[in-house]
């Protein structure tokens, strides 16, 4: 039993993985590059249209505390917060620097997104920058 509820999530896993994406290829990408350095960060400013997704991701994680201590529970709440913010960007919930949204501004809403996307992006902007650095 114990397998089989392991295999089921891996697969879910990888599956969401997947949509997320490819969601983030259609919805994202345009103004959020996959993976940056902060060295290509500071060569590219003028070119870049938002934060680079590693450095959300880490943001995310780093400003987004909560009493558990619990590392899924915790994932939990930061894929929350994404869903959240992808739909509705508000000023005061925003985890870039200063400097960064000053630069960049705060970005759009995208509401045409359904719940499956919204979970499989959000999933995949925690997991896919994992244990990496800005």
């Amino acid at each position: 039993m114990k397998k089989y509820l392991f295999t089921s999530l891996l697969l879910s896993s990888i599956a969401f993985g997947d949509q997320g994406y490819e969601v983030y290829k259609n919805n994202c990408m345009a103004c959020h590059a996959e993976l940056l350095t902060k060295k290509d960060v500071m060569a590219n400013m003028n070119n870049l249209k938002a934060p680079p997704m590693n450095e959300v991701s880490n943001r995310l994680k780093e400003n987004i505390i909560i009493a558990d201590k619990n590392e899924e529970v915790k994932k939990r709440v930061v894929i929350a917060f994404i869903k959240d913010y992808i739909q509705e960007p508000l000023i005061g919930d925003t985890m870039c620097h200063a400097g960064a949204v000053e630069r960049f501004g705060l970005m759009p809403a995208i509401t045409h997104l359904k719940a499956d996307e919204l979970q499989a992006v959000a999933e995949w902007i925690y997991e896919r920058y994992e244990n990496m650095k800005f």
